[in-house]
């Protein structure tokens, strides 16, 4: 199917005129506002959402604004919701409405009006269900490097002709400069990040995620379906934990709680996300939501709530003699991803769907759970066809590839930076499951690929079936060596399907007999033109015993 972004937004209704309150409409010398960065909805409930605006105005526009807000049954029905909300310099003229008293299991419409008259895109959302339901349909999505290509995967998305929720994990906005990671494309689509450099300040924070709402393709999506979401580390800088990241240098760029707190800061304004509740730190973003007798929805944090140090950075290739040590931090019995408070209430959520008789629990999870050995090259490709392969390749990857294969070969895992890095947490969170009487569908993103994996304890138990998306656009171990997924899956008995290529989502289907994973790839993000493929498919019923299985 040839896709391009022509018509999406009609699509939506976004032309579509409602109603707008008279308050609004009266009030006076207010300079011309528009809606750049289009809408959204999140955080559904059985009663309503969060709705989400920008106020736009002209150059060194600095006072508080008073929009119009609607939501109605149909695209040009009668309001059933409507009121005002302030979008307030503050905030950086962001607004958020948490709007009540709808029906459950509903569509909605809704539109913002600015005080001149002006009206936002229309956007659209389903309430969450209550009682029997048939079917959830869910686009799961991560890790959209603005620089890196263009989002057709979003544009793909927006055209879906049912789709419940946008589950997103995180990686939403990425923290590098013009001259950092996915520069070199950037520059060929004229797609650099703004700022031009690496994001510290709170006014940085604000204008990267200003940039990634004003892509059309971003909008559309939004206007779509209610997104729930989760950060994982670039929403504030690469390989993020309770102390500090990896690309948080103090010295340069000062104080890490104050860093961390300004890109939260801007995530909350910018994202349509109910804020922490009373009496937690705002790190505390982990929430459940109900999808009637069908499913259950945890989502948790796994960056900057409780995570300790990596053993070593992602993508990092230690010396031989470095990797005694780092196995050693790797199974130090205390490390945390979760951390205690979080995994029970997780263990609490998941043991009160399975009591309610719930066939599916899932968790919203930001990094990979399996076990996943790094692949051995040279074993597994030949001598003679990875000295081909290498032949092929800059030196320095070539020095870095040989060094990995060693580390794999001693026993490091091939990502310290997922729950890999934990196993021992990972063990805890295994008896969690157990304890609750639940085999979860976990959700994960951040590693670039496709994932469909079958979880199993330290007895070899099935403990839990994965489905990770790719990336929408941020690359991959497949720009560098192509086919490489399938090297993982022969690799590893818990990977059933690994795709480090494709650039796409996944789009997951429950029934109550059944969950579906459809692997969404995208034929090109360096084009608006593009072709959408199902590049695998798998399956897993209801039986708590039964794991991913392709379709």
């Amino acid at each position: 199917m040839d896709m391009n972004r022509r018509g999406v937004l009609a699509l939506l209704g976004s032309g579509t005129a409602l109603a707008v309150p008279g308050a609004v409409q009266a009030q006076a010398k207010v300079p011309a506002i528009t809606f750049a960065h289009g809408v959204a909805s999140g955080d559904p409930a059985a009663d309503g959402a969060v709705l989400w605006t920008r106020a736009s105005g002209p150059a060194g526009f600095t006072g508080d604004v008073a929009l119009g807000w609607i939501v109605s049954e149909t695209a040009n029905g009668a309001p059933v919701a409507q009121g005002e909300i302030v979008a307030r310099a503050s905030a950086d003229h962001t607004a958020k409405v948490v709007v009540t008293g709808l029906q459950q299991g509903r569509e909605y419409h809704y539109r913002f009006t600015a005080p001149g008259g002006e009206q936002s895109p229309a956007g659209r959302f389903r309430t969450l269900p209550v009682g029997a339901v048939e079917e959830l349909v869910m686009a799961v999505a991560s890790c959209q490097l603005y620089p890196g290509g263009l989002f057709n995967a979003y544009a793909d998305m927006a055209a879906l002709p049912r789709l419940d929720v946008v589950v997103h994990l995180g990686d939403y906005i990425y923290e590098y400069g013009a001259d950092g990671y996915g520069a070199e494309i950037g520059q060929r689509l004229n797609r650099l990040p703004d700022p031009p450099h690496e994001i510290v300040t709170l006014d940085d924070y604000r204008r990267r995620h200003a940039q990634v709402k004003a892509d059309p393709d971003m909008q559309a999506a939004h206007a779509r379906a209610a997104f729930i979401c989760v950060w994982d580390d670039h929403e504030v800088t690469n390989d993020g934990w309770l102390g500090g990241a990896e690309n948080h240098q103090p010295e340069t760029e000062g104080d890490w709680a104050t860093r961390k707190a300004a890109a939260m800061q801007a995530y909350f304004e910018w994202m349509p996300i109910r804020n922490p509740e009373a009496g937690r730190p705002q790190e505390a973003i982990y929430r459940a939501f109900e999808f009637g007798d069908l499913a259950t929805l945890a989502m948790v944090e796994t960056r900057l709530l409780a995570r300790d140090q990596q053993a070593v950075p992602k993508g990092d290739t230690p010396e031989a003699e470095q990797v005694p040590a780092l196995l050693a931090v790797r199974e130090q019995p205390a490390r945390e991803l979760l951390g205690p408070a979080q995994q029970q209430w997780l263990e609490g959520v998941l043991a009160a769907s399975v009591q309610a008789g719930k066939p599916w629990q899932v968790l919203g999870n930001q990094v990979v759970m399996a076990r996943v050995a790094g692949p051995d090259l040279e074993a597994q490709l030949g001598a003679e066809a990875f000295a081909a392969l290498s032949a092929k390749m800059p030196e320095a990857y070539r020095a870095r590839i040989g060094q990995a294969i060693a580390g794999y070969r001693a026993g490091l895992p091939f990502n310290l930076d997922s729950w890999d890095g934990y196993p021992p947490a990972r063990e805890r969170l295994y008896d969690s499951f157990a304890r609750a009487g639940s085999r979860p569908l976990v959700l994960a993103g951040d590693s670039h690929a496709s994932w469909a994996n079958n979880l199993h304890d330290a007895a070899g138990r099935l403990a839990g079936i994965e489905v990770g998306c790719t990336a929408i656009t941020s690359p991959s171990y497949g720009s560098l060596l192509p086919g490489i997924g399938r090297l993982i899956e022969a690799a590893n008995e818990e990977v059933a399907f690994c795709d480090q290529d494709s650039k796409g989502y996944a789009l997951v289907t429950l029934t109550p007999v059944q969950a579906r994973a459809d692997y969404i790839a995208v034929s090109t993000i360096l084009a608006r033109s593009f072709e959408r493929r199902v590049t695998a498919s798998f399956t897993a019923a209801a039986d708590r015993a039964a794991p991913l299985m392709p379709a």
